[in-house]
């Protein structure tokens, strides 16, 4: 089985190269950038035609969305760890997978295009403050839930932990409340053998 990963480790493409090297899968890595003009030719967009990074091609599976994909590969890899034993736990997965992705992440992406990623000239400060604003009562949010437990699903670390995670992955600077727990949490994940191997392929280019 042959697994092929494409875009940079900094983009989405975190969230895969990170399931990937938790759930110990070969893989190949194709660090195409998210604003490569290949992105917009036929050979990448027969893969994504959203022409954005990243995509998979997993043994002929070829599927785009950072976080589907993350959920295929603890899906059909069940012994690497990541996935559930339970009926119940699947959901719980599909639960805080959609909550990263529709009352996380818009507020995330929103406060870093406004600080940190479009051009000074085009950032806009109250942009970034409402978001900031907002993502706080989300991360409250998590932070109860994390108050009696050490991961969001069963008792281990599972794809919804790296999911969430990676999402956030800039907790520590939109967070401007204590949230112990999340922070925590968040430490934990990301001191994890596998996402220090997945985020140190940022400096790999």
């Amino acid at each position: 089985m042959s697994l092929k990963i494409y875009g940079i480790a900094a983009s989405r493409a975190i969230r895969p190269l990170w399931a990937a090297e938790e759930l110990g899968i070969p893989y190949e890595h194709i660090r195409l950038h998210y604003n490569a003009p290949e992105t917009r030719e036929a050979p990448y967009l027969a893969l994504n035609p959203n022409g954005t990074v990243p995509a998979i091609d997993d043994d002929g599976l070829v599927l785009f969305e950072s976080l589907a994909i993350t959920l295929h590969l603890a899906r059909s890899r069940p012994a690497g760890g990541l996935w559930a034993s339970n009926v119940a736990d699947e959901a719980r997965i599909g639960q805080w997978t959609l909550w990263a992705a529709t009352e996380a992440e818009p507020l995330a992406r929103q406060w870093f295009h406004h600080t940190a990623f479009l051009p000074e000239a085009q950032r806009i400060p109250r942009l970034a403050d409402e978001a900031l604003e907002k993502l706080q009562a989300r991360l409250r949010v998590l932070d109860e839930h994390l108050a009696t437990r050490d991961y969001l699903v069963g008792n281990g670390f599972t794809v919804a932990d790296l999911n969430v995670a990676a999402v956030l992955q800039r907790l520590n600077d939109i967070a401007r409340e204590a949230v112990p727990y999340a922070r925590a949490w968040h430490a934990r994940c990301l001191a994890r053998p596998a996402a220090q191997r997945a985020f140190a392929l940022r400096q790999a280019g």
